[in-house]
């Protein structure tokens, strides 16, 4: 009998080690398209009023494109068609690196998770109608006054009274993205601790600088708190025209209700 011996089994080779796949990079500023660019455009506008143009073009600046309540009390025949145009365009102009810095901060802020709810072109009209309506506001309180007023505060205060209508969702639930919550009442919103509380803060703030107390900047420019007041009241109140509420999730089949995971 002749004997055969089987070569011994050979070890399984060790499969190569892979090195672990990076995580993928978050970009610092993860702004939506239209917002990146309403920034872009702020910033343009401001670097050429400061940086290239002389002081009589920043006057014809700002007279052509800030907004004046007293146009509206002068006859149009002794005027130009400025006023048509000023209650959307003083929202593009800024008197200072640091006024634009803050509102650049504040848009960013609130007008990111209202962006990526409404949409590009949804924002492009909240901000003209945002904006008008802070400038009426201001109008009205300050009805035929030869003021200047410029800076987007206006529209950021309608964005934080937009944000109040979905950001801060009413039932205590673990942390979501924030533009796909359901968009709240107007009663359930005031009935939310955390817009009530949010409410206030905004409240005192605007308190203190209506009296004289600016919350940051030059104590000597006057800031336009009723404009304020006229965006974030537009916003809060007037949102939901503008908002296409997320559809609720999609209700699961029979199989995957009666599907339990370990």
């Amino acid at each position: 009998m002749n004997e055969q011996t089987a070569e011994p089994d050979k070890a399984p080779e060790p499969s190569e080690v892979q090195p672990p796949a990076r995580p993928p990079r978050v970009p610092v500023f993860n702004l939506p398209p239209a917002l990146f660019f309403s920034l872009c455009l702020l910033i343009v506008i401001y670097a050429v009023q400061a940086l290239v143009l002389t002081d009589d073009a920043v006057s014809w600046l700002l007279f052509t494109f800030g907004f004046v309540p007293a146009r509206y009390v002068i006859p149009l025949s002794q005027q130009g068609l400025e006023l048509f145009w000023t209650p959307v365009t003083y929202s593009l102009l800024h008197g200072s690196v640091q006024h634009i810095v803050f509102n650049a901060f504040w848009l960013m802020a609130f007008g990111a998770p209202v962006v990526r709810r409404i949409g590009t072109l949804r924002f492009l009209f909240f901000w003209i109608f945002s904006a008008a309506a802070s400038a009426a506001l201001h109008a009205i309180l300050n009805w035929g006054d030869v003021s200047l007023l410029i800076g987007a505060s206006g529209v950021i205060s309608g964005l934080m009274g937009a944000a109040c209508r979905f950001a801060f969702p009413a039932e205590r639930r673990p942390m979501a993205v924030a533009h796909l919550n359901a968009r709240l009442s107007i009663i359930d919103a005031l009935k939310s601790r955390t817009v009530v509380i949010f409410m206030l803060l905004w409240l005192v703030g605007n308190a203190l600088i209506a009296v004289g107390i600016p919350l940051v900047g030059d104590s000597d420019q006057e800031i336009a708190w009723d404009a304020h007041i006229g965006g974030f009241v537009f916003g809060f109140f007037l949102f939901s025209l503008f908002d296409q509420a997320p559809r609720p999730p999609a209700e699961p089949t029979v199989t995957e209700k009666d599907m339990l995971q370990s």
